[in-house]
């Protein structure tokens, strides 16, 4: 099983790269695999170190609040 999450780009470090926050984790990822041009505080999907696609901000924002949901209620069930 694959998961892609979405990050938001912190920082744009030149030749397609950048520097993403996950969940308070700082990672660098590539860019060269994005279609669209992307800035500072944008939201990507990230898979392995790649941007996949720009992401819209809610929709960022909701499917990081359905993963700590789904966290959270499998911690309950421990």
């Amino acid at each position: 099983m694959c998961l892609a999450i979405p990050a938001q780009i912190i920082a744009l470090n030149g030749d397609d790269q950048a520097l993403v926050n996950i969940g308070g984790v700082r990672k660098e990822i590539s860019l060269a695999l994005l279609k669209d041009q992307v800035d500072l505080n944008d939201y990507v999907i990230v898979h392995v170190g790649f941007a996949l696609s720009k992401l819209d901000e809610s929709q960022a924002k909701q499917t990081l609040k359905d993963f700590a949901d789904m966290l959270q209620q499998d911690r309950g069930d421990l």
